[in-house]
């Protein structure tokens, strides 16, 4: 793999998590600058997405960059019968860098061990989502001034949640505290459990989304139920409306509380908590763009100073 790519949180130790969150910082402070110039960054999204695919973008844009690529493998030689791997040899001839999200586990990591150019990974199915956990990780610490020994109550689908995983895997160097809240059916995989037994990470399981889990905690992360993740939409139907976030819900929850969310998001949160100082999901996603430009500095080796 290129040592440079970024396929999985766990690329990152906790050492490379805060050198991205300084370099975050510089660039909230100031987005425009001029450090791609001549460079070509590969856009591959083989799987919908609206905030991840634009604040890539826009995030190469501000820094003076160029963008090649797709939103719709509908329109690429993979409709042909191309391969994953000569798709990437093909455009790794081309660009720089090469981001790009699929549908399918573990495809970043493959193109990662194929691709002449750094990879980073904006998804691969239900597995990993390493950029949303860093902004998650950055909007945390703006919020709360701190990342160690916070609670955070994540709800919603932490089956087939790919920022949740990883934002488990990345919290896991900060001492947090988990409540997890999910019906039976979409329930924290067993893997991600034995995780945090043995990185000694303090958690609970909740199918009721409780004033307790909300009211003791730091930040409340709110996921949607993935349509797209169900075989069987009857199960989808069981479960898509279990947890509504409503205003009043906030009543008791401590002054520091933020509402984060990956977005987009469906009926999980009422649109009347926007207006709550606690929701946070929009400014998150502002961050988004902050941390992939230092994301892709830090992937091109370019010294942001």
């Amino acid at each position: 793999m290129n040592k440079r790519s970024l396929v999985s949180i766990t690329d990152y130790q906790k050492e490379d998590i805060l050198r991205i969150l300084k370099l975050t910082e510089k660039f909230d402070k100031d987005p425009n600058r001029d450090l791609l110039k001549g460079k070509v960054c590969a856009t591959l999204f083989f799987e919908p997405s609206t905030r991840t695919r634009l604040s890539f973008e826009t995030a190469v844009n501000r820094l003076g960059g160029r963008v090649i690529g797709f939103s719709d493998a509908s329109t690429t030689s993979s409709t042909k019968g191309e391969t994953l791997k000569d798709t990437i040899l093909m455009v790794s001839n081309y660009a720089d860098l090469v981001i790009m999200r699929h549908h399918l586990e573990g495809a970043a990591r493959y193109a990662s061990e194929v691709s002449g150019v750094p990879v980073i990974n904006a998804g691969d199915g239900a597995n990993q989502h390493p950029t949303q956990t860093m902004l998650d990780i950055y909007s945390i610490y703006k919020t709360q001034g701190t990342l160690e020994n916070l609670t955070i109550t994540i709800v919603g689908d932490l089956k087939y949640g790919r920022t949740v995983h990883s934002l488990i895997i990345g919290m896991s160097h900060f001492n947090p505290t988990f409540n997890f809240v999910a019906p039976e059916e979409l329930m924290l995989p067993d893997t991600y459990k034995v995780f945090c037994d043995k990185q000694g990470i303090k958690y609970t399981e909740h199918t009721d989304f409780s004033p307790e889990v909300i009211d003791n905690a730091d930040i409340l992360y709110m996921t949607r139920v993935q349509r797209e993740r169900f075989t069987d939409l009857m199960e989808y139907e069981k479960v898509k409306n279990v947890y509504i976030l409503k205003k009043s819900m906030l009543d008791n929850s401590r002054d520091n509380l933020r509402i984060l969310h990956p977005l987009p998001r469906v009926n999980e949160i009422q649109q009347n908590v926007d207006d709550s100082p606690k929701a946070y999901y929009f400014e998150q996603a502002k961050n988004g763009m902050f941390t992939r430009q230092a994301i892709i500095c830090d992937s091109l080796g370019i010294n942001v100073d």
